[in-house]
């Protein structure tokens, strides 16, 4: 294996594009900074948290190293709405509705979320921005998709409530949620289109057995809200890739067909396997992924070898890949473990 990787965010975006590449890339939705920083000696989250602007230098500079070190092209970052709203507590359910009437939602401050999200976040793009090495950039921008920033200001089950309790405000409330994300997209890419390799955010649309909203649901209050980001980010000449876990196979066609996404992320093998991804979509898009978390988690490091590779080689020479986890090295992931799974990698790529 070469140790002298040159990235080269090109074979991600090839990728996403749906075309072949001279040895397949590597992705993840994230590493746990903990992860990276025990691999690497480092307190990434410590300095991450903590937000100096030279502190946030230095651990994107130490990021991005270990990042090319492990041979990956970019690595993933995005600065999620949800920080502005109820810091995720309203979309993980532990915090209420803070709209629930129209009153709520004529008195929200929706105009003073673009300023407040760019005061927060753009020191840390402005660091990866002072600290990618030549060849690599970062995949994502605006974290948090429709359904994931609309379930902060109105939690899974109060909106279910709501689009029967007052569908007007339903209504009206993603029409407001998807133009304030395009608004926040909008500047993004004016000010940091030039670090991204792919567009991206996450929006986890369903569970293990359906969808978590109707069909119908997603195509009269989402999929709208979807294409015009994924119509902005294209027209900055970058390509956008769909983050969603669950079993949303009932509305994949049309999320491809009327958004345009270029590349989809996110598989468990409790769901279906990642090769049904490729066989049913890979001619229209591309497909990230491939490693259910729970086994890397919980195998042996020959066992994930073994698996890697049996996944691995029958798709690697597939257009519109990129091989890692099917969600992201979290926290808990044992670091030889996700070491284990990029060298086997590494080892069928040959560099």
């Amino acid at each position: 294996m070469n140790n002298k990787f040159n990235p080269d965010y090109r074979r991600l975006v090839n990728s996403a594009l749906n075309r072949k590449n001279k040895g397949f890339p590597l992705y993840e939705h994230n590493i746990s900074y903990q992860v990276a920083g025990k691999i690497i000696g480092e307190d990434l989250e410590g300095m991450f948290n903590r937000g100096d602007r030279e502190e946030l230098k230095k651990m994107f500079s130490l990021l991005a190293g270990f990042y090319k070190d492990h041979g990956y092209d970019g690595y993933s970052f995005e600065g999620c709405t949800t920080r502005l709203i109820q810091g995720g507590k309203g979309l993980t359910g532990q915090a209420g509705a803070i709209i629930k009437t129209r009153e709520d939602f004529e008195d929200y401050p929706w105009a003073e979320l673009p300023e407040r999200y760019f005061n927060l976040f753009s020191p840390y793009f402005d660091a990866i921005r002072d600290t990618l090495p030549d060849g690599m950039k970062i995949v994502g921008g605006v974290g948090n998709g429709v359904f994931e920033t609309i379930q902060d200001f109105v939690p899974f089950t109060e909106l279910s409530y709501l689009e029967v309790d007052d569908p007007a405000l339903f209504a009206v409330l993603w029409q407001q949620v998807g133009e304030t994300l395009l608004s926040l997209w909008t500047r993004f890419l004016e000010e940091y289109a030039d670090i991204l390799a792919i567009g991206r955010f996450g929006d986890d649309l369903g569970f293990k057995s359906a969808p978590l909203m109707r069909p119908d649901t997603v195509s009269t209050h989402i999929l709208p809200q979807y294409k015009k980001i994924v119509d902005a980010v294209h027209g900055a000449g970058v390509p956008f890739l769909l983050h969603s876990c669950g079993c949303i196979f009932d509305l994949m066609d049309e999320i491809i067909e009327t958004t345009g996404i270029d590349a989809k992320h996110s598989n468990e093998d409790n769901i279906a396997p990642f090769s049904r991804w490729v066989e049913d979509y890979g001619d229209r898009i591309g497909n990230f992924g491939g490693f259910d978390m729970d086994f890397i988690c919980r195998s042996t490091e020959d066992e994930i070898r073994s698996y890697v590779r049996g996944i691995c080689e029958p798709l690697c020479e597939a257009p519109g890949i990129a091989f890692g986890s099917g969600n992201q090295i979290a926290d808990y992931v044992p670091p030889g473990n996700f070491q284990a799974m990029v060298d086997e990698l590494r080892q069928i790529r040959g560099y």
